[in-house]
Parts: C-alpha cells; sequence; structure tokens
C-alpha cells in the first residue's frame, strides 16, 4: 500500500501519534509563515519601492488566492487522498519562496516589485490548495472533545518559536544593515531563504500524519457540494459574521506595520520588538481561551476578545496627536499585550466554531464555502483601503479641548484623524456591526452572559498559577487517552444536559480554518 494511502480505520495510538505530528508541522509551518510574510514581507516589498496601492494588493492576494477552492473541492473528492495534496501543494508553494529571495539579485527595484506580486500570486493559489485538502483531514482526525484545546497548544507552542525566530531575524537585520555597503533589501531575502528552507523541511511531519478515509458519498455535481449549506440558516448566520469580521480586520490590519515604520518613524527592530510582544501575550492566553471554549462555546471567547481587539484599531489613533508623543510608545505597549490576548482568542474561536459545526466525513464543500465568501471580503478590503488611504492623506478630522483664561491658554487634542487613522475607526464600526451578526449564531454549548462572566472572572484568576515550567509540561501533554473514536457520537449523547436543548441540530452546520 503507498505510505499516503489513507487508513479505512484509525487506532486510538494511530491517532495520538498523528496529533503528535500536527504539532510539529505547526511549528515548521509557523515559522516558515512568520519568515516570510507580516512585517518581513511588507517591509521587504517597500524596499523595493511598493505604494499603499501595491501593499494592499499583497494583503488581497492570499484571500483572493482562496477562490481557487472552488475547483479544489472537485479535485480532492476524485483523488480522495487528502495527505498527497496537502503534501504536493506544500512543497511546490514553499519551494517558490526560493524564487523570491532571488527577486532583488536578479531584477531591478521597479520590475522586481511585480514579480514579487506574480510570485505572490502563483504561491498562494497553490497554498489554497493546501489548506482546503488540510482542513479536510483534520476535520476528520482531530477528536471533538479537545478540539479547542489541541488547538489551542498547538498555536501557544508556534507563536513561542515564532518569537524566538522574530527577535533572532531583527538581530540579524540590525547586523546587516550596520555594514552601509550592504543593501538592507538582501537581508530579508536571506531570512526569506533560510523561511523557505524551514517550511519544506517540514513536510516530513506531514508525511507521517495518517489520514483516515473520506466517507463516501453519492456523487454530486460541483455546484451541489458548494451550495448544500446554504440551505442551512444558522450556517448563513455564521458566514455572514465571519464575511463582516473579515472585511473589518483586512481593510485596516495591513496597514499597521506601514503607520508604524511611516507614520511614526519607528525603526523596525522596534516593531518587531512590539510584535513579539503581541506573541508572548498569545501564548500566554492561548490555554486560557482553548479552556473557555472547549468549557462554554467558541461564541462565549468571541464576545470577549472581539471587542478587545477592535479597541486596539481606535488606540492607534491617539499614538499621533498630531504627531509622536511622550506616550506614545507606553500606549503602543498596551496595544500590542491587548491586540495579542485577543487575537489569541479570536483567531482560536473563529477557527474552531467553524470546525466543530461541519459534519465529519464530508467537510470538505463546508469549508471551502466559507474560505471562499471570508476571502472574497478580505481581499476586497485591502485593495480598498490601498486606494483610499492616500486620497485621506490631505484630509483632517481634530477635536480639541481649548483653556482660554488671562495669561493661560493650553490646547488638550482629544482626536485627530488623519491619513491612515480613518480606516481604524471603519475597522472598529464594522468590526461592532459583525459581532452583532454573530448573535444570529447558534452553537451547542453557548451559555447566558450571565452565567458566563463569572465563570470567567474565575477562570481569569486561576491564570495566575500558571508557571513557565508548567505551561509548557502542559502544552506538550495529547488529551485523547480514554476517548474511544469509534463510541463518539454514543458518548456525545450520554453527555447532553439541560444546557444542550435548546440548541439547533448540528447535522447541516459548518466549517472554518486553522
Amino acid at each position: 500500500m503507498n505510505v499516503l494511502s489513507p487508513s479505512p480505520e484509525l487506532t486510538l495510538d494511530e491517532v495520538e501519534k498523528g496529533l503528535s505530528h500536527i504539532i510539529f508541522d505547526g511549528l515548521f509551518t509557523h515559522a516558515f509563515v512568520t519568515l516570510t510574510s507580516g512585517i518581513f514581507l511588507i517591509a521587504f516589498a517597500l524596499e523595493l519601492g511598493a505604494s499603499n496601492i501595491i501593499i494592499g494588493l499583497l494583503a488581497a492576494v492570499p484571500p483572493f488566492a482562496e477562490l481557487v477552492q472552488i475547483p479544489a473541492v472537485g479535485f480532492i473528492e476524485r483523488i480522495r487522498n487528502r495527505r498527497l495534496i496537502t503534501v504536493a501543494a506544500s512543497l511546490l508553494s514553499r519551494s517558490l519562496w526560493i524564487l523570491i529571495a532571488l527577486v532583488p539579485f536578479l531584477f531591478s527595484p521597479g520590475a522586481g516589485i511585480y514579480c514579487l506580486v506574480l510570485l505572490l500570486v502563483t504561491y498562494a493559489c497553490i497554498s489554497s490548495v493546501k489548506h482546503c485538502s488540510w482542513k479536510s483531514w483534520m476535520r476528520d482526525l482531530i477528536p471533538d472533545e479537545i478540539l479547542g484545546m489541541f488547538f489551542s497548544r498547538r498555536m501557544a507552542l508556534s507563536f513561542a518559536l515564532a518569537t524566538v525566530l522574530s527577535l533572532c531575524a531583527s538581530f540579524f537585520l540590525d547586523l546587516w544593515k550596520s555594514d552601509s555597503g550592504r543593501a538592507p533589501v538582501f537581508g530579508y531575502s536571506l531570512i526569506f531563504l533560510v523561511g523557505s528552507l524551514i517550511g519544506l523541511s517540514g513536510t516530513y511531519f506531514l508525511i507521517s500524519t495518517p489520514e483516515p478515509r473520506m466517507t463516501v458519498t453519492r456523487a454530486v455535481s460541483l455546484k451541489s457540494r458548494l451550495s448544500v449549506w446554504f440551505a442551512d440558516a444558522n450556517f448563513r448566520n455564521l458566514i455572514i459574521f465571519l464575511c463582516l469580521w473579515s472585511f473589518a480586520v483586512n481593510l485596516a490590519a495591513p496597514f499597521v506595520t506601514v503607520y508604524l515604520l511611516k507614520r511614526l518613524s519607528l525603526d523596525i527592530t522596534v516593531v518587531i520588538l512590539l510584535s513579539i510582544v503581541s506573541q508572548v501575550c498569545s501564548i500566554v492566553s492561548l490555554p486560557f481561551w482553548g479552556s473557555i471554549a472547549d468549557r462554554f462555546s467558541n461564541k462565549s471567547v468571541l464576545k470577549v476578545a472581539g471587542p478587545l481587539f477592535l479597541i486596539c484599531f481606535i488606540a492607534l489613533t491617539f499614538t499621533n496627536l498630531p504627531d509622536p508623543h511622550a506616550l506614545t510608545m507606553p500606549l503602543l505597549v498596551i496595544i500590542h499585550i491587548v491586540m495579542g490576548m485577543s487575537m489569541a482568542g479570536v483567531t482560536l474561536a473563529a477557527g474552531n466554531i467553524g470546525l466543530k459545526l461541519a459534519p465529519k466525513g464530508s467537510a470538505t464543500s463546508y469549508l471551502a464555502g466559507i474560505s471562499i465568501f471570508t476571502a472574497l471580503t478580505a481581499g476586497i478590503a485591502p485593495i480598498i483601503g490601498g486606494f483610499f488611504v492616500d486620497h485621506l492623506a490631505d484630509c483632517e478630522l481634530a477635536w480639541n479641548l481649548v483653556w482660554k483664561s488671562p495669561g493661560v491658554q493650553f490646547t488638550i487634542p482629544t482626536l485627530y484623524l488623519v491619513h491612515w487613522d480613518y480606516f481604524f475607526v471603519f475597522a472598529f464600526l464594522i468590526g461592532l456591526y459583525s459581532l452583532h451578526r454573530l448573535s444570529y449564531v447558534k452553537e451547542q454549548g453557548e451559555v447566558d452572559e450571565p452565567i458566563f462572566i463569572p465563570s470567567l472572572i474565575a477562570y481569569g484568576k486561576d491564570m495566575r498559577n500558571f508557571s513557565t515550567a508548567g505551561g509548557i509540561r502542559n502544552l506538550l501533554r495529547f488529551p485523547v487517552n480514554g476517548i474511544d473514536i469509534q463510541s463518539e457520537n454514543a458518548s456525545r449523547k450520554r453527555r447532553k444536559g439541560p444546557a444542550a436543548r435548546d440548541v439547533v441540530d448540528e447535522t447541516g452546520t459548518v466549517h472554518v480554518d486553522r
């Protein structure tokens, strides 16, 4: 039998081994993503002469490429070997970063930026196929009982590694720039090359992870598979929430790094250090959010983490009134602390709420359905931002408190919006409306707010008991012992109590991502 062939039935030992390999795959994947995206990619593009429109386009490429999942669903259903597809797509897409690293060596800055966009489009399209098959594979492999805690631990370890790599990369860039004869853009190329090699080596763990055989379903057209979820009102509400939230975040988030580098004139090392602060806070808070998600619901997490994340956008507008001030850096540190904690909760819950509701064995089309619609909104948002942000550069909205008295006059700036600030405000408002739409989504296990808030406070107090050694030890444990995979549905029925009686039936409900 082919080593990459799916297994008709997995033993508990195989599942445990697979979960361990998924953890290590997450470490290598997150290391690859850390070194080839985010701050490093934006700074690389700026060194090549990218405009705000190009920055918006670069941010729009990955979500728009998710539309490739439309034909990918039919391809996966025909091949029915998700591990083979995931491994092949990972090897091909991560190899492209070797070419991206060579762009400054082969092209002038003007031509290099267009070559960068073309390579990123190709990379994102191939990665989209991988995402589609990977999500369906994980949905069938990971038991529901540990879904929240498992991914919180995976993300925590990945964030910890990303923190170390970001710090090392920033020190390397400082050392590289210390020699005036070296062009900074070549330093980013070396970072991309290392990231590509790390990503390629990480595919070993994908190869070693078992895959349960896909459920055989009757032959239906691709159109029917992609639209089957539309009859479920609860899923439609979920997709409305995710689309609005995706639009809000992607309207502002791609320009935060540009804002820090250009508007506040921060050094890239300072920007990376702020990012590390955010990542550390994400690591610390992930076990907390995972516990809340498993005990209550993913909606409970989103109700708390979502508003905190949105407040950070508004807070950014106070770092420049109209110029950097004495409180700018302390405020940035606080913003990144809160953003890191809330981002961990939003990322975990937004990903798991769909995975929890997607039907096992036929999750591919459901997961692709959400990816398609959120991709459209996530792709449109930064393009709109990149196009209009320069038009708003000369528009100012100021609101000051002025005190005048004999011999004394002073002004206290309370509001000053210009350039990128408008999009931070727009993102905040749209995000608030998306959280309102979340109230229409029904999830098994959700509780009323009067019950949830005291429990949330109690969980927060328990966070004081976490130690570094104990936290790492707990992250490395995989709580699947004693779970009978074959009798999972029966055990779920036995556990159901009064809290679940008003919940909408899950059999038609849906998806999301990692």
